[in-house]
């Protein structure tokens, strides 16, 4: 059974996601705080597995507290109600969130993911990334990203990422030390998450980094040739884009 503490500032979301909690007999929640300093003692106290975060805490944020937490050693799910730029950090850290107002559905779906068990350093890596991400003030400053792969989470910066091929429900990433990563992620996942970096969608299987682009070779699409000597076919109809994007 999973230990786990809710730290939230509003009764009326306490309320919801504790009779949401107690469908699943899988979690026991230990301790409910309404505060920055609450939720801090909690975590102390009570050295839970889980903790249920909302963003933010009367005039402080959850992000302000984990920052206190000497050794992270739980997971977080973040709560939180619509808010761009925290959604989108959580991407970028693969770290899980429920929107408010909670569903049970989503619920359903996060718990599921921590039967699966994470280590200490896959769970350090995913703060290093939150963390060095909110250093930015818009998500287009985002640097890193974490990614779960075959052999379980890895760390990487943005710009080192030459291209990325879509493999049916997969994606292979091609990376500047000449290196593929292999990821249980589609295409239009990384499209998503990395457009507002200079990432182009050049055909159905290919999503390039414009800033690794050498040269583009005309042609009736024409193809992008990339600083790790691969070519990229451009799709007809995005060509004009492309080019437009390219100068950009």
């Amino acid at each position: 059974m999973l230990k786990a503490i809710i730290v939230d500032d509003e009764k009326h979301c306490q309320d919801r996601l504790l009779l949401l909690l107690k469908a699943f007999d899988t979690v026991q929640v230990l301790n409910v705080a309404s505060s920055y300093e609450e939720g801090l003692a909690a975590i102390k106290k009570y050295s839970p597995q889980v903790v249920f975060l909302d963003v933010q805490l009367h005039d402080r944020t959850g992000f302000e507290l984990l920052h206190a937490v000497p050794d992270i050693n739980f997971e977080v799910i973040f709560t939180t109600g619509y808010d761009n730029y925290a959604l989108e950090a959580f991407k970028f850290s693969a770290l899980d969130y429920l929107l408010k107002p909670i569903a049970e559905e989503d619920v359903y779906t996060a718990l599921e993911k921590l039967t699966k068990k994470i280590s200490l350093q896959e769970i350090s890596k995913k703060m290093e990334v939150l963390f060095h991400n909110l250093e930015g003030q818009k998500a287009s400053d985002f640097q890193k990203i974490a990614v779960p792969t075959v052999d379980g989470l890895s760390m990487i910066a943005i710009n080192d990422i030459v291209r990325c091929q879509s493999d049916v429900n997969y994606t292979h990433l091609y990376l500047k030390s000449d290196s593929k990563l292999t990821v249980a992620k589609t295409l239009k996942y990384f499209e998503s998450l990395l457009e507002k970096h200079h990432f182009y969608r050049a055909h159905q299987s290919h999503l390039i980094n414009l800033t690794c682009v050498d040269k583009y070779v005309k042609g009736k699409g024409g193809y992008a040739l990339m600083n790790d000597g691969s070519h990229i076919e451009i799709a007809v109809r995005r060509k004009e884009d492309f080019l437009k994007k390219l100068m950009g």
